[in-house]
């Protein structure tokens, strides 16, 4: 219900405020010899703002301004930077679980190096053929990580730290890098595509072709 006006209520009376909403009512039996001054309803203002009312003798009413939407967090806030193959299958699960986590975080920036956008110059100088040998990760202080290591601090940044915690002690730490090196190794044939030098090869071709139609996949 809307209430326009003010409601007053007299000098002489008992009356409880039962037309008012339960919130707003006061205490029923008072005295005959208490009075209310301008106990009232404001109106909503012209700007469609509501305002929170309280009915107190005396007391002026104070306006609560409505609050703003929070601000999402700045997209270059990251930590740490994510270089992933996007045409990688297998590794496009655990990059799929990443950015789901990072919806919490903000703390990850995620960038596909099998994109026709990527540069190397953005990126620590990692070329394409670089990038695609390991994983690639980069802090926020420009420090380059890779193999095991890049996994362990991009699961930190999302709270995951404790899967990759035991790989920072030797022998662990070796072990988990061989075995990872070996995965980057054949991860290729592994996952049904050609080997790297037929990769580097087509993508050389692609570009070849975007600079002599102008034409390029944004």
């Amino acid at each position: 219900m809307t209430f326009r006006g003010a409601i007053y209520v007299g000098k002489q009376t008992d009356t409880c405020l039962l037309s008012l909403p339960r919130y707003l009512r006061t205490t029923c039996n008072v005295s005959s010899s208490s009075r209310f001054h301008q106990s009232s309803v404001y109106p909503f203002s012209q700007t469609g703002e509501k305002y929170r009312i309280r009915a107190v003798s005396g007391v002026a009413v104070d306006p609560v301004a409505p609050k703003k939407e929070t601000e999402e967090p700045s997209k270059e806030n990251w930590k740490i930077k994510m270089l992933y193959d996007g045409e990688c299958p297998l590794c496009m699960r655990e990059v799929n679980m990443l950015l789901e986590r990072n919806r919490s975080y903000g703390a990850i920036k995620f960038v596909d190096i099998s994109s026709d956008t990527y540069r190397a110059e953005d990126n620590q100088g990692l070329d394409y053929k670089t990038a695609m040998g390991r994983i690639h990760a980069i802090l926020s202080d420009n420090t380059v990580v890779t193999d095991v290591e890049a996994f362990r601090k991009l699961y930190e940044a999302v709270g995951l730290g404790w899967v990759y915690a035991i790989t920072k002690y030797e022998p662990i730490t070796s072990i988990a890098d061989a075995i990872y090196g070996v995965w980057a190794k054949y991860r290729l044939p592994i996952t049904g595509r050609p080997p790297l030098e037929q990769v580097l090869e087509a993508r050389k071709k692609k570009n070849e072709l975007c600079e002599d139609i102008k034409v390029c996949k944004t």
